[in-house]
């Protein structure tokens, strides 16, 4: 894997969260761990190949961590990193600013 340069903040910030469902997965993570089945259900819109992806990606980048159990019928659990959790401290403010102006524009049925 080739080591990209960045001329600001930005860039590995976009980078980490690039694609459609991985600010979504982070922030549904946010209470706590979660199974497959209930990711996949609060992130309706994510085909389970998408949703396998980006989780796959995530914990790439140190933003997730997996939790395999040992049982039958097999559990996995997914949950923030410390990456993670610090990520969505950053991504609280975002998701404000963009409730807001869903509502002011008339995107947000809330």
């Amino acid at each position: 894997m080739t080591k990209k340069s960045y001329a600001c903040g930005i860039g590995p910030s976009f980078e980490a969260i690039g694609g459609k469902w991985k600010a979504v997965i982070l922030w549904e993570l946010r209470n706590g761990a979660l199974r497959f089945g209930e990711l996949k259900r609060r992130v309706p819109g994510a085909s389970e190949k998408m949703l396998t992806q980006q989780l796959r990606e995530l914990q790439r980048d140190s933003l997730v961590l997996r939790h395999a159990y040992g049982e039958v019928p097999p559990r996995v659990e997914y949950t923030l990193s410390d990456w993670g959790v610090s990520l969505n401290r950053a991504l609280a403010p975002l998701a404000d600013w963009g409730e807001t102006y869903a509502k002011a524009t008339g995107r947000y049925p809330g």
